[in-house]
């Protein structure tokens, strides 16, 4: 006879020949185990007649079943726990690791580099587009919100506005008066060509870099967490199929030496059922296991190689964002040549010297009269420049003229020859001749 513990509950053990094995509860209720040799082991309780049956208000007040939000939270908590378990060993060396693919592990390796260089071009483009991190920040929140963000007048659009209240307050008949206003409505018109640029920037650049961040690269990185999820089972599976296997040899190479007395004979023969049972489970559990990891390294593996898409799209996006800022800088060489005109048109305007003296020429001023320096060199012209006024000399590319500088004279402009012609010619449109 043994005495077995169950919970709170003790029962002893009796074998009886032909009819199983017999357990009493030390409290009175007796229990059948029908014969402990069968895979399925089935225990029924017989109550005693000194104890009555619950009532039914009791009956219906104890829980039939669990509700089913709690076990899944109780299975999704043991998941989690065994996954821990397994990373954690794996960490410390304690457990092995499934290696993925080597070509996964590129495409992986060339998602991440992708994502890390495409944060950083986006931040330094918005650097470049917008410098004030106030205005950024609001850009972002209203992005955020899916609203539109209200128009904001660029700082030469500012600037250029200023200047024509101040011609305002000085008088537009004045020569200051009428130089603002010119000026102020070029820088307007750079202001507004600024504008469009970030717009356009925005538009064909900045988004799809953003839509890429927020839209394809989240999936990318979901996939791998499930993938990463499902190795982590596929271990934890090996593993358990690994110690079930470890279990059963270790009980077939050490038997029971008194298996000839029936009790140990009923007891050796349900341990071995119990652990082939279990191997099979595992090796089942195993199989399952390695489909499901095989079908996420698929799913994620083409989602990594949609990456070569992705380069593509960028390279298109930056073909876009250099055409914008070459129409905009020419835009605003253009402007600016323009005002340069219009400012040398108003110095070299027939009128008073007080109108003379308030809209000067700046570059007839970097010309001033005097003998010219005893050294002359020879200067091959790099590039074909117009003369803006009649105190400029009119070049063309690789002809050779004769330079020299005058004393007072600005340093980026010299005196230039050509047989009877002379005139200012820009330093930066010459190559000097030794």
């Amino acid at each position: 006879m043994l005495l077995l513990l169950r919970g709170e509950e003790k029962y002893t053990v009796s074998l009886n020949a032909g009819k199983g094995v017999d357990f009493r509860s030390l409290d009175g209720a007796d229990l059948l185990l029908q014969s402990a040799a069968t895979s399925s082991q089935l225990i029924q309780r017989i109550p005693s007649a000194g104890k009555r049956p619950s009532s039914p208000c009791a009956r219906l007040a104890q829980p039939t079943s669990m509700d089913f939000n709690v076990k899944k939270l109780a299975s999704d908590a043991g998941v989690f726990f065994t996954r821990a378990v397994q990373f954690t060993e794996e960490k410390l060396g304690q457990a092995e690791k499934t290696e993925l693919d080597p070509h996964l592990e590129n495409l992986i390796a060339r998602a991440d580099c992708t994502k890390n260089w495409t944060e950083k071009i986006l931040r330094q483009t918005e650097v470049l587009l917008q410098p004030n991190p106030s205005a950024r920040i609001e850009e972002f929140i209203y992005d955020k919100l899916e609203k539109k963000l209200p128009s904001r007048t660029t700082n030469a659009e500012l600037l250029g506005q200023y200047m024509l209240d101040a011609a305002n307050d000085f008088g537009s008949g004045t020569p200051y008066g009428s130089t603002l206003i010119t000026v102020g409505e070029y820088q307007k018109r750079l202001g507004t060509a600024e504008r469009e640029f970030l717009q356009t920037s925005a538009t064909t650049f900045l988004a799809p870099l953003r839509n890429f961040l927020e839209g394809d690269w989240r999936t990318i990185s979901k996939e791998r967490r499930i993938l990463e999820n499902r190795r982590l089972d596929l271990d934890i599976c090996k593993a358990r199929l690994k110690k079930a296997k470890q279990a059963e040899a270790k009980a077939a190479a050490a038997p029971d030496f008194q298996e000839t007395r029936p009790r140990n004979y009923v007891l050796s023969a349900s341990a071995s059922a119990l652990l082939s049972e279990e191997v099979d489970k595992a090796e089942h559990e195993l199989r399952v296991a390695q489909t499901e990891f095989d079908r996420q390294a698929e799913v994620t593996r083409l989602l990594l190689e949609g990456i070569s898409s992705t380069h593509l799209n960028h390279q298109r996006c930056l073909q876009d964002f250099a055409e914008a800022q070459a129409t905009y800088y020419a835009q605003c060489h253009h402007f600016m040549h323009e005002l340069q005109r219009e400012l040398n048109r108003c110095a070299n305007a027939v009128g008073t010297p007080q109108q003379s003296a308030a809209c000067p020429n700046p570059v007839s001023a970097a010309f001033p009269s005097g003998p010219p320096s005893p050294g002359t060199r020879k200067a091959k012209v790099l590039y074909d420049y117009d003369a803006h006024d009649s105190s400029e000399l009119s070049l063309l590319a690789d002809e050779l003229i004769t330079v020299y500088t005058v004393p007072g004279m600005d340093p980026d402009w010299l005196v230039g020859e050509r047989g009877n012609e002379k005139g200012k010619v820009p330093v930066t449109y010459l190559e000097l001749l030794s």
